[in-house]
């Protein structure tokens, strides 16, 4: 598709792999000029066609950086030390509508507390979840809410196998191996379903739920997949008290409600439609990245 029109789409996190992957999607679809939003743009001036200092926490950058966009990819990060999510999106929310943006997407999650009845206590999911009634209420022309699975890709960082002092490697986590219960994506394809969504603001621009869910999967089921693949990789649950308060809460989530809680079939089916693919599954994207028998690269 060639470039028909100036509407300019700003996205908040472009160097992160949400904000990275809106931007790919953006300039592969040629259909909006894309404005990378960073507190450190000399450092990546060519990832969009333009690239401009905003920071989340200094609300007068962002009025230059959101002028004259038609949308605004939003997304926090709660794992930045010092970071209040709903403060960061607050702003930015008002000075986007201040501004004259006419879409806004938010990167939310479910509400645990809602969903639990308030049994689980999860920040870094309610605290997302509670910025939603805020989107809605601004009165933007068009709003859309986009909801991120569990990474793949985490599966080679944050929680990568571990190895053990027995010579085996694996996982140790607060969750029952057998609950099928962690919807997983590749979230480079994040950000087909978010361009898809700016591209189609009268089908999914009124509030809709867009997630990304390429499979949903039991840790033993991740296991399984990775032995057909010939990687030995084991699982042992992790007695109580060993991780974070946080961390148990969010796998005992998990077990009860799952990693997507209340979001249905459908709305995964209308996140496919609107990213116009079908997102990989667990195995294929596997096959790719897991490269060697005795471990991942």
């Amino acid at each position: 598709m060639s470039s028909t029109t100036e509407k300019t789409i700003a996205v908040v996190g472009a160097t992160g792999q949400q904000g990275g992957a809106v931007l790919r999607a953006l300039k592969t679809d040629n259909e909006f000029k894309t404005r990378a939003l960073t507190r450190h743009p000399r450092e990546h001036s060519d990832i969009a066609d333009e690239v401009v200092e905003a920071d989340l926490d200094r609300p007068e950058t962002l009025i230059s950086a959101l002028s004259g966009a038609h949308g605004l990819f939003l997304v926090t990060n709660f794992w930045q030390e010092g970071t209040d999510e709903i403060k960061q999106a607050t702003t930015a929310i008002e000075v986007a509508k201040a501004a004259g943006v006419q879409h806004l997407i938010w990167s939310t999650l479910p509400n645990v507390d809602t969903i639990s009845g308030g049994r689980f206590h999860v920040p870094h999911y309610t605290g997302k979840a509670k910025v939603d009634h805020i989107v809605r209420s601004a009165g933007f022309t068009h709003h859309t809410f986009v909801v991120p699975p569990f990474y793949y890709q985490n599966l080679l960082s944050v929680m990568a196998p571990q190895q053990r002092p027995d010579g085996s490697c694996g996982w140790t986590l607060p969750l029952n191996p057998n609950s099928r219960s962690i919807h997983m994506g590749d979230i480079n394809e994040f950000g087909d379903i978010v361009a898809g969504a700016f591209s189609r603001p009268a089908e999914v621009g009124n509030g809709q739920y867009l997630p990304l869910v390429g499979d949903v999967l039991s840790f033993n089921e991740v296991i399984d997949t990775l032995r057909q693949l010939e990687h030995e990789f084991s699982f042992a649950r992790a007695p109580r008290g060993v991780f974070p308060a946080e961390v148990e809460a969010t796998f005992d989530y998990f077990e009860a409600h799952t990693y997507m809680g209340t979001f249905t079939v459908a709305d995964f089916e209308l996140a496919n439609v609107v990213s116009g693919k079908q997102p990989t599954k667990f195995v294929a994207w596997a096959r790719e990245h897991f490269r060697h028998p005795t471990g991942p690269m």
